[in-house]
Order: C-alpha cells, then structure tokens, then sequence
C-alpha cells in the first residue's frame, strides 16, 4: 500500500491543467513513487509512464526530430487524436527534454508530469522552455506528521504546546527520538531494524553520489567534492568560512561555490542566508549549512544532539517558505526566520533566558510571532516542540 504524501493535496488540482508538472527534490524522498500514485489516479487510459533512469527508455526522446518522438510514443500506445498523459521519471537525463516537452505541448497539448532531482538543471532549462507553462513542486523527506502515518502510529499532535502533558510527551518523544536519528527518508523509516535504516541510508548516500556527483556532475576529482560533503556535516548550523574551507581542500575560492552551488541544486544541503536590514549591526555574508536530512547527516559524521535538533527544525520549517538567519555583532542570534515575519530558536531544554532573548532580538526587527523549539518538556510561555512543525 502507497503510503499518502501531504504535497498530493497542492497537487491534485492541476491534474488536468495545460501546464506541465515538475516534481523536483533529493534522491530517494518518493518522487517515483508519488509519480506512480499520480499515474494510477489520472483518471485516462492515454497516458504512459517511462522511468529516464534507464538508458533504453532515454533513446526514445534522443531523436533531432520531434515528430519522431511522437511515433514512438504512440507505438508504446499513446493517441494524440485526443488529450494524451506523458509520465517521465529522473528527467535530468535527458538534456533535451525540455525542447521535446514543449514541442508536444504546443502541437498536441499533451500533458506532462515530470520528476528530477537536479534543480539547477530543472530551473535553467525549463525556465527557457516553459516560462510560465509548468508549476514546480519540491518533494522533502518526511515531515514528522508523515512519519507517523509511515510508521502506522495512531498517535496525534495536538496543534496546542499546551495541551502536551508531561506523559504525552514522552510517548511521542520515542517515535520523534527515532525521527530526529534516522532522518525522513521514506525508505528508511520503513525498515525495521537499526541495521537496516544504517544500511539504507549508506545506499542513499551512494546512490547520490553515483548518479548526481559522478554522473551529472562530471567533476575532474570527486574525492574532494566527498571531502566538501563530509566538511560541510560537520559545520551544520555555522557560518561558512569560504576562504578555509578553500585552504583545507586545496582548491580556489570559486571552485568551493561552484561545488557549494551544485551541492544545493542537487538538493543535498541548503544554504541559509542572513537577514540584515541596518548595515553595520549584523553578520551579513557568510551563509550558513544545513544537510537535506539528520539521518543522512548522522551516517556521515557523529553531531552532537543539538546540532541533529537544529537541523530537523531547519527540515520541518523550509517546505513552509524562505528561511534566513540573524545573527548581531556581539554574537546574540536567531536561528531560523521564516517569511521574514517570524523568528525560531532551536533548544533542547530551553530557558527562560532564552524566551527572554528571542523576544527582544525578535521586538527589534519588529517580529510579533517568536517561538523557542525545544525537544524536552517545558512549560515556559513562546515555546513549541519540535514534532509540532
């Protein structure tokens, strides 16, 4: 049974819209199987679903004649006399893919649905190809709402931090243990054992750097983008120091970015920018780094629990909207803004000196909604749970 993603709802509505549908985000967060499960509900017998990760299926869109393509498809069984429905699956390929979607789009009015997990590939060519005629949609790993639903939990989060009693809380406190440990993978959370989740997590990490890192990254050493990944676990939640991190790999300033950019297309980590808006009284350059999931982080180099626990909020709050940080001169700092309207500090036993600090650094870019997150029971007004999110 296909396990429901939240992202289905905001999709749904464009099932039989003009415009292509473009599924993008990490290897291995479900693309192909929500792909599928978009296939089976597509009420239509015209319609076709090709997996690009295999070579021979990647031949038939390789043809400098379009019409071609069209042939082909139609000998797999598809009827453009009539509204015809084209699933592909890891589009980034097949480089001219973009050209050939909107070629059928424009004489046939087929409908695509899509999936790829190189963004800046994805953006680049189809933002020339389908400027305006595609709606994208970012596939994370698992929200801990989904997780429960993964793990067939009965449990329910109550939208009030108030309404969590102490015992409640240690209920939930042992399925979120094992959430902020293993990350949100789909296919982790749905093994069993310890040593099944470490192994499929060491298989994504392969996978990944197979097929995004070796095959379309085609980097000249990939021992030292392997070295950048495992440097970059190990500063989650800190400034990015571009000139260091140049000098402990050996290589120029502009190969760092370059190799930071590809990093962040491929969905592997984020960069999480500063806020400033009076110059001079902030840290205004230096991004900060966050890796697409804790499970994954943890298999690449042991993180203490905080920094495991500030990554996850960094998960649970970049699906709802732009996330930036703040941080002054004199060090005083907060973690997450969100929207530019509202302020997060990660804890896990939060104090109240800390509620106190967020809302004056909150009051002083004019932020009326602040929360503390925090992992340990606590009954301190402005805070929320992690799990909330």
């Amino acid at each position: 049974m296909i396990k429901p993603r939240v992202i289905l709802d905001r999709i749904r509505p464009y099932y039989d819209s003009p415009e292509a549908i473009i599924i993008t985000g990490m290897r291995r967060t479900g693309k192909t199987t929500l792909l599928r499960l978009i296939f089976s509900q597509v009420d239509s017998a015209n319609k076709v679903f090709l997996d690009l990760e295999n070579p021979l299926n990647r031949r038939y869109f390789e043809e400098s004649n379009y019409e071609k393509v069209k042939s082909t498809l139609e000998i797999l069984g598809l009827d453009f006399g009539t509204k015809a429905y084209i699933f592909l699956d890891e589009i980034q390929f097949v480089r001219n893919l973009p050209s050939v979607a909107k070629y059928l789009m424009d004489h046939y009015q087929a409908k695509f649905f899509l999936t790829g997990s190189a963004s800046f590939y994805l953006k680049n060519l189809f933002s020339e190809s389908l400027s305006g005629r595609k709606f994208i949609f970012e596939l994370y790993p698992l929200s801990f709402g989904e997780f429960l639903i993964f793990k067939d939990s009965a449990l329910k989060i109550p939208d009030d931090p108030r309404d969590i009693t102490r015992p409640a809380h240690e209920s939930i406190s042992a399925l979120y243990d094992e959430f902020l440990l293993f990350g949100g993978f789909p296919g982790v959370a749905l093994k069993a054992s310890t040593a099944e989740k470490r192994l499929a997590l060491d298989d994504i990490f392969t996978s990944y750097f197979q097929s995004e890192v070796i095959q379309l990254g085609d980097f000249r050493k990939n021992e030292i983008i392997r070295d950048l990944i495992v440097l970059l676990a190990m500063r989650i939640g800190s400034r990015l120091d571009i000139q260091k991190i140049s000098k402990e790999l050996g290589i120029t300033r502009p190969t760092v970015l370059e190799y930071l950019s590809f990093l962040e297309g491929t969905f592997f980590i984020r960069l999480v920018r500063p806020f400033a808006r009076k110059a001079g009284s902030e840290i205004r350059k230096s991004p900060k780094v966050y890796l697409c999931d804790t499970g994954l982080a943890g298999r690449l180099t042991n993180l203490a629990e905080g920094t495991i626990f500030k990554n996850s909020i960094f998960q649970s709050l970049v699906p709802k909207g732009e996330l930036a940080y703040y941080q002054r001169k004199n060090g005083r700092e907060i973690d997450f803004l969100l929207d530019k309207a509202r302020a997060f500090e990660a804890k896990i036993t939060p104090q109240l000196r800390d509620v106190k600090q967020l809302k004056r650094l909150a009051g002083e870019l004019g932020l009326k909604s602040f929360s503390v997150v925090s992992k340990s029971f606590t009954d301190l007004e402005n805070t929320v749970y992690g799990f909330m999110l």
